[in-house]
């Protein structure tokens, strides 16, 4: 029995599969993973790993070649095999670049790249291995370098990652040439993309937002719900300005950050982030305040800003730029290491023939000027003058110009047995409705003038048509005011006028309400849309409910006089006067019970032949 356990186990020792580690380097099968089959051997943590990947220079120009060590803790610390590759920063399953060959290591194919991956070729022991990178020529932006490392069979760390390597446009002087460790960057990985590996959302925008940059968006208070539709930050390093620029606006061409002593746009210094096709690009430009809204490159420098990373993902707009503290346009001097400025965020979807278009996606100024270099949280500039002028429009004309109307309209038969400052009570609300509408107007125009310093440069017709709307209804009441005597020849000529201006005020002005939607400073969501196509509906049924009791009305009175005729026996004039002042038969919108009652005691007596009133105070 012994002779044939032995027997079996040399049997299945030879034929049992090899379960060694590659010796002659990981296969393609684990290029994204990065994750050997050990079967069933994990990996250990890789912040416990005593290896890290050191890198030459934390900036790199297209096309360039980048020295990469793989190096023990302590330095001495030998190691069997890796696969090292380049990848990006903003998608890490992307795998850049292209390494050249090293000793003890072979290139490999990931995916379908050529040579974008380095692997062994044996298990001998490996001590501060040297490795060579070139960075793409149709690249910009950070890339890391991600790594598994193996110091035997079954020990070894998945996911030891460089410092981040910024590839910009350009070349840049670093040193490619073979150097001892020490002279690489030795500073453990600050950052971690090993949840966008592992399919997980993480947005890296808002990393550091508080604490080493200062963030600013739009909509207000977005950083801290990591929820910008449009997001810049600038962070200070010594002499240098890095600044990240995002809209997630799928629509989107362009999004910029701009400096502005005043909060307003006009002399301004613009970074631009620009998308054509799939390309991104950076500019500097300036722009012009009223009335010639817009930005200019014509005669900026365009060397102060270099582009470092630039990407468009999911219809989403990224670039992380990095400037001068001193640029001069237009004559003009910005050093934003030294001055305080506000900082405006804006995003389009459309370019001019020399800078950005109008800033039809967002625009959204900071409240206060601020020093650059000083960690600090920011809010928007106040909007509420703007949220006034739109209060005060909607109130005078879906309020008060909606009520005069159908009061000037429909109730001139109504409450005709008593007054209001000698008026009839119809009359004294139409003018009480009518002023409250010109001065909320007037005050709502003036307000929104304050505020813009100037007409307004966006394309939409909405501040013509208010300014239309403006004139006609300035000019109403003091058309009123020289009204002709009602048995004037001039007087029919004087109603038509008055009433086609006040009804082509009121739809202009509902129109204009309409183009206020699409204004981008009016932050209105879409569906408010349907709040004024509901006035609307409302309001055409106010009219035809009204003119449907007026048809009835008329019709009663009309059966009501010919059955019972006024006498004219004493004095046909104070008949006629006394048949005028009676509410319309149907006019239960304006009377109470009372009123009604009078009515038909009035038409009693003249049928009885008594030509007098029923005092208001009294029953008959």
């Amino acid at each position: 029995m012994k002779i044939f356990s032995t027997t079996v186990l040399i049997v299945l020792a030879l034929v049992a599969p090899n379960v060694n580690s590659f010796p002659h380097g990981a296969p393609t099968s684990v290029c994204q993973s990065l994750l050997p089959k050990h079967h069933g051997t994990p990996p250990q943590p890789p912040q416990t790993a005593p290896y890290r990947i050191e890198v030459s220079s934390p900036t790199i120009g297209q096309g360039q070649t980048l020295a990469i060590r793989i190096v023990g803790q302590p330095a001495e610390l030998p190691f069997e095999g890796f696969i090292l590759q380049g990848r990006s920063f903003i998608e890490p399953t992307q795998i850049v670049g292209t390494f050249n060959e090293a000793d003890k290591s072979k290139l490999m194919n990931c995916g379908d790249g050529n040579a974008n991956s380095i692997t062994h070729t044996d298990k001998h022991k490996k001590v501060n291995h040297y490795i060579e990178w070139n960075a793409p020529t149709d690249f910009v932006g950070e890339v890391f370098f991600n790594s598994t490392i193996l110091a035997q069979f079954d020990k070894f760390w998945t996911g030891i990652l460089s410092e981040k390597v910024n590839v910009v446009q350009g070349q840049v002087p670093i040193q490619s040439s073979p150097r001892p460790a020490t002279a690489f960057t030795t500073t453990r990985t600050s950052f971690s993309p090993t949840p966008a590996i592992l399919g997980q959302s993480q947005d890296t925008v808002y990393n550091g937002c508080g604490q080493n940059k200062v963030c600013f968006g739009l909509p207000d208070n977005c950083i801290d719900k990591m929820s910008c539709m449009i997001f810049s930050s600038v962070k200070v390093r010594g002499e240098i300005f890095e600044i990240e620029m995002k809209t997630t606006d799928p629509e989107a061409v362009y999004v910029a950050l701009g400096f502005s002593t005043d909060a307003r746009m006009g002399d301004d210094l613009v970074t631009e982030c620009v998308k054509d096709r799939n390309q991104v690009s950076v500019f500097t430009s300036y722009t012009s305040g009223p009335p010639s809204y817009g930005t200019s490159r014509a005669g900026i420098p365009q060397n102060d800003a270099t582009l470092l990373s630039g990407q468009v993902q999911n219809g989403e707009l990224y670039c992380k730029i990095q400037r001068t503290p001193r640029t001069t346009a237009n004559g003009r001097v910005f050093d934003l290491a030294n001055e305080k400025y506000h900082l405006l965020v804006a995003a389009g979807k459309s370019l001019k023939e020399n800078g950005a278009g109008y800033h039809d996606i967002g625009r959204n100024p900071s409240s206060q000027a601020i020093n650059l270099a000083v960690v600090q949280e920011i809010t928007s500039s106040s909007n509420l003058l703007i949220r006034l002028h739109g209060a005060f429009m909607i109130a005078a004309w879906i309020g008060t110009t909606s009520l005069g109307i159908l009061l000037a309209r429909y109730f001139k038969q109504t409450w005709v047995g008593s007054q209001l400052c000698g008026k009839d009570m119809w009359f004294a609300w139409h003018r009480m409705c009518m002023v409250t509408t010109w001065s909320l107007t007037i005050a709502a125009f003036v307000i929104i003038f304050v505020q813009l310093k100037g007409w307004s440069g966006e394309q939409n017709p909405h501040a013509l048509l208010g300014t239309i709307t403006t004139v006609i209804c300035f000019l109403q009441p003091i058309g009123a005011l020289f009204r002709p005597a009602p048995n004037a020849p001039s007087r029919p000529l004087f109603n038509w006028v008055h009433w086609f201006g006040g009804n082509a005020a009121h739809i202009l002005s509902i129109v204009t309400i309409f183009y206020a939607v699409k204004l981008t400073k009016a932050q209105l969501p879409i569906w408010f849309d349907w709040i004024l196509v509901a006035f609307v509906v409302y309001h055409v049924a106010m009219h035809l409910l009204f003119s449907g009791a007026a048809c009835l009305s008329d019709k009663k009175t009309a059966n009501r006089v010919s059955t019972f005729e006024m006498s004219d026996r004493t004095n046909s004039r104070k008949n006629n006067s006394s048949a005028n002042k009676m509410n319309a038969a149907v006019s239960l919108f304006g009377n109470n019970l009372k009123e009604n009652i009078q009515n038909l005691c009035v038409f009693s007596m003249h049928r009885s032949g008594k030509d007098f009133l029923v005092p208001t105070s009294s029953f008959c």
